[in-house]
């Protein structure tokens, strides 16, 4: 079952690489009492989400965190190294925080997985965005097959 607008967050860990190494980071503590504007896409290197989908967020984040969001996240079905080397080269580092799903749990718990093991990359998130508060869902982007429109930055300032 997907997640909707109205829904709490469900428990789960991702990793996210800290100053001694990769660091577990519950999703209570991380949507727990704050706004959060959080964005999931297939996967970390990929066109589109490295032309226009980080990007977007990295050049946004003073404007949105301006519109009350406390944290933004990127969430990949990716090893917490290659996140943290990619959050590196985008230039996302004190803008994004760059959360590994390295088995796809959190992002199969939240029903928005999907198989893409016919391009040879296995089990992946859909492109989506959403604005959680204090755990829950307040606003729901999920993006059609191929698409990138809703799960952007510029959508989300929007949605503030």
């Amino acid at each position: 079952m997907t997640i909707k607008v109205g829904d709490k967050v469900p428990d789960g860990t991702l990793m996210e690489m800290g100053e001694s190494g990769p660091q577990p980071t519950a999703s209570s503590d991380l949507f727990g009492g704050k706004t959060v504007g959080v964005f999931a896409l297939p996967g970390a290197f990929t066109p589109t989400c490295s032309a226009k989908h980080l990007p977007g967020f990295v050049q946004n984040a003073e404007a949105l965190k301006a519109k009350g969001v406390d944290d933004i996240a990127c969430v990949s079905v990716n090893d917490v190294f290659v996140m943290a080397a990619w959050g590196k080269a985008q230039g996302a580092d004190g803008k994004v925080r760059m959360l590994a799903d390295g088995n796809g749990d959190f992002t199969k718990a939240l029903g928005l997985d999907f198989d893409a093991s016919g391009f040879g990359m296995g089990q992946r998130s859909q492109r989506y965005s959403m604005i959680v508060k204090d755990g829950v869902v307040e606003e729901l982007n999920v993006e059609g097959k191929g698409a990138f429109e809703v799960s952007s930055a510029e959508h989300m300032l929007g949605q503030l």
